[in-house]
């Protein structure tokens, strides 16, 4: 039996990771949240519920109990990998960080693991209120890389799309080509996407694999911000009102200046098949494009 232990696994990709790992008979699944978000799990999975920047009571959640895979998907400062490099220290086999292409910089070319190394970034400690979502996430790969005692993987995953985003990026954009309202986008930069059930299934993946450091993730291929309006635009039946600028409420949740995506050959040099984004992505704005009708 492997013990995993998962903090944040009640919405989106994370549920979707508890979902896979419970389909694995060998496995026993505990999360770890707050206890605000209700989840479907019944009694298959054991709950813990603290707020995990209260050091003392994740200490005392945690306790002396040994995991062969933790699981972290809410870790956004170096506050929070400082306190889990302490806390897990001699109780995890292996620690898997959700990190993100945020911690990248833009670029013409495909980014590979070696553009940011988190090995020798420079630690300094705080909240997640303290630096912008990138540094937190920068940071907490750091302190996690250079500071624990236990193997740390970081995943880099994109923006993650599915039926279950509830942030409704992608929704936003069909939502507005459906209604004739503007879309303040550059059409030419090209993004790295993953699908949710992708993302969960990698890291269930990932989970048994012995691959460290950091480690893109995402679906092959990318997309450039026109490609994707086009493909939103065929599945309507509408064309897209795109503009330069706009007030907020009418700005694309993938408004970016220049390219942003990622190469996987880490990962795929180690076993794992990616899905193809052009085939995917078509299907699921059919899919949230039925929601309207």
């Amino acid at each position: 039996m492997r013990y995993i232990l998962v903090l944040g696994g009640t919405r989106f990709f994370g549920k979707r990771l508890v979902e896979r790992l419970l389909e694995d008979k060998d496995c026993e699944v505990t999360i770890m949240t707050r206890g605000e978000t209700a989840d479907s799990f019944g009694n298959r999975v054991r709950r813990v519920h603290v707020n995990r920047r209260d050091q003392a009571a994740l200490a005392d959640a945690v306790g002396d109990r040994e995991w062969d895979v933790v699981y972290d998907n809410i870790c956004f400062s170096p506050n929070d990998a400082a306190a889990a490099c302490n806390i897990f220290d001699g109780k995890a086999k292996r620690y898997i960080l959700t990190s993100s292409l945020s911690v990248y910089d833009f670029s013409d070319r495909m980014i590979t693991e070696e553009d940011f190394d988190a090995a020798a970034y420079p630690l300094q400690y705080g909240e997640a209120e303290d630096f912008s979502y990138k540094e937190g996430k920068r940071l907490a790969e750091a302190v996690l890389i250079q500071r624990a005692s236990f193997p740390v993987a970081a995943v880099r995953i994109p923006i993650v799309l599915g039926t279950d985003d509830y942030t409704r990026r992608l929704h936003f954009h069909i939502e507005h080509i459906r209604g004739g309202e503007p879309i303040a986008i550059d059409p030419q930069p090209q993004m790295s996407f993953i699908r949710s059930d992708e993302a969960a299934d990698f890291l269930y993946w990932l989970g048994g694999s012995n691959i460290t450091g950091p480690v893109n993730a995402c679906s092959n291929g990318a997309l450039q911000m026109g490609e994707l309006l086009s493909m939103i635009e065929t599945v309507v039946g509408q064309k897209a009102m795109i503009v330069e600028e706009a007030p907020t409420e009418h700005s694309s949740p993938f408004y970016i200046r220049q390219p942003w995506f990622m190469d996987t050959t880490k990962a795929r040099s180690a076993g794992y098949s990616f899905l193809d984004l052009a085939t995917w992505m078509p299907e699921l704005i059919t899919s949230l494009n039925r929601s309207y009708e």
